[in-house]
């Protein structure tokens, strides 16, 4: 299941920067991406040009008529570089040290979790209660 979470947020990557981000519930992440790949596209393409032309096919020939190579460069770098990261970051690379969060952390996805919860809020994994709080809490049922 990690593969296929890992390949789709790559492939969404490709389709747009910062899809396979949101993905992962990695928001900051999803939202640089999304605005880099934005900024890049409205400086690097002709989008007046594109906004006034007839059809699809139209704005397809001035993309590929106008853009210059350093701006297909800057497009195919962001793309690549999100794709690649989402992929990475959904495998859980790199890994997060268990030392550096201070409570408890979910055994699916290694995110830090709230005490109270039942369940990762992240990768809705079902949590198991500790077996030392079910035996108090039979303990103090049956006071």
């Amino acid at each position: 299941m990690t593969w296929l979470r890992a390949l789709a947020a790559g492939g969404l990557s490709v389709v747009f920067p910062g899809a396979g981000h949101a993905l992962i519930r990695d928001w900051t992440r999803a939202l640089v991406f999304a605005g880099l790949y934005l900024s890049a596209v409205v400086i690097f393409l002709p989008t007046e040009q594109i906004a006034a032309a007839g059809s699809m096919t139209e704005s397809m020939d001035l993309v590929t008529q106008e853009t210059d190579t350093i701006g297909q460069f800057a497009l195919s770098f962001i793309v690549l570089f999100a794709a690649i990261d989402a992929t990475f970051r959904s495998l859980g690379f790199p890994p997060d040290s268990p030392s550096a969060t201070d409570g408890p952390t979910c055994p699916e996805c290694g995110k830090e979790l709230d005490e109270d919860l039942e369940f990762c809020h992240w990768c809705t994994t079902r949590l198991e209660a500790p077996e030392d709080d079910e035996d108090e809490a039979v303990g103090t049922r049956s006071d």
